[in-house]
């Protein structure tokens, strides 16, 4: 698989930019702001239908206009498939495929999955466990539909149980058996829901491993531990026993709604123990890692997208990285850099066939490398 043809219109700082792309390594150079990070989001948009850094889509509204459209070729097996999405101020976002409207944003998603490797990852290490289990579903659900379709009804079940509570405490009252259909339709999803994820991350997690050990060429244990209430009782039970204080809190305060991964390296937490270049090489292991097992349930590779790798590693693991580009490990990738020569020199060295876009205030001019 690999995207042909991109078109962007008043998306973030682009007016009107349009790309024709090689199936190797299409790289994008410029100044910092430039706009250089939002021809990747635009990539991501196309594959996910939302933005990596901002999904709130009136944000992504270049300034002083009412609406942006990004457009896509996206070749898969022969088949050419364009994918547009329009989202107009004050109106309902539109994704199609081939001119015909989705219903459903998650029938898209999965189908032209992309893996993006940026320096705002280091949220998954720094920040709550909602960064990491938005990770985690996106993860499973660009190999798996079903899983998302899961979710969508877990989370919605969710959102009616605890408005259910909440409606307990007003009229101060309490039916156990209202509050039982739920549960009996939330345990199901979330039984499948948390059996998907475990067997994710214990297959990811030897994959991880290697990668570790590839790009930091170091001795260090790393880990990811799937860290959920259903790995202590049954999600029935855990219910059961919280019943009371869901009551006086007004919402569902057990499930998988809470879980989490903890990244630990040597049995501590990588956020307290590594430095900045084991979390980097942690980080860029990880996304790797999820690159390789997705590639392998799909059957083909997905799109690499790299944000400013080369400005943010040291040269050791510059060149451990492009060695796997260089080892056919992955299929078209997407990089962004602020230095042309670098970029050049370092592609070059690899002998690796690229194309360099040249992008500066949202407009862009190409050169054809070979």
């Amino acid at each position: 698989m690999f995207l042909k043809k991109l078109q962007l219109n008043q998306f973030k700082n682009h007016t009107e930019s349009r790309f024709i792309f090689n199936k190797a390594v299409n790289c994008f150079v410029g100044d910092n702001g430039s706009g250089k990070t939002n021809v990747l989001d635009a990539i991501y948009y196309l594959s996910n239908t939302k933005s990596y850094f901002n999904h709130i889509d009136n944000r992504n509204i270049k300034f002083d206009e009412e609406y942006f459209m990004i457009k896509g070729s996206f070749t898969k097996e022969e088949n050419i498939s364009e994918i547009q999405c329009n989202f107009k101020s004050g109106e309902t976002k539109k994704v199609q495929k081939n001119n015909k409207k989705y219903t459903r944003f998650s029938e898209h998603i999965g189908q032209f999955p992309t893996i993006i490797i940026s320096p705002t990852d280091t949220n998954l290490i720094t920040e709550g466990s909602e960064v990491r289990r938005k990770y985690l579903d996106i993860s499973i659900a660009q190999f798996k539909q079903t899983y998302l379709q899961s979710l969508i009804n877990y989370n919605k079940l969710l959102k009616q149980r605890n408005a259910l509570l909440k409606q307990f405490d007003e009229k101060n009252y309490f039916d156990d058996i209202s509050l039982e259909i739920y549960d009996e339709k939330l345990i199901k999803l979330g039984n499948t829901i948390y059996q998907e994820k475990k067997s994710f991350l214990i297959e990811l997690t030897p994959v991880f491993n290697k990668y570790y050990l590839e790009i930091s060429n170091s001795k260090e244990i790393v880990n990811l531990e799937y860290k959920s209430q259903l790995n202590e009782d049954t999600f029935s039970n855990l219910l059961f026993k919280s019943r009371t204080k869901d009551r006086i809190s007004r919402s569902t305060q057990v499930g998988i709604h809470k879980d989490d991964i903890i990244f630990t390296m040597n049995n501590h937490p990588v956020k307290t123990t590594g430095s900045q270049g084991q979390q980097k090489s942690f980080l860029i292991a990880l996304k790797l890692a999820q690159f390789e097992f997705i590639k392998k349930k799909i059957g083909f590779n997905p799109i690499l997208l790299l944000d400013d790798i080369f400005d943010k590693l040291d040269d050791n693991r510059i060149l451990k990285l492009i060695s796997l580009v260089n080892k056919k490990v992955f299929g078209q990738v997407f990089i962004t850099d602020t230095h042309k020569e670098r970029s050049e020199a370092i592609l070059n060295k690899a002998k690796i066939t690229f194309d360099i876009f040249n992008i500066k205030n949202g407009e862009v001019s190409d050169e054809r490398k070979q």
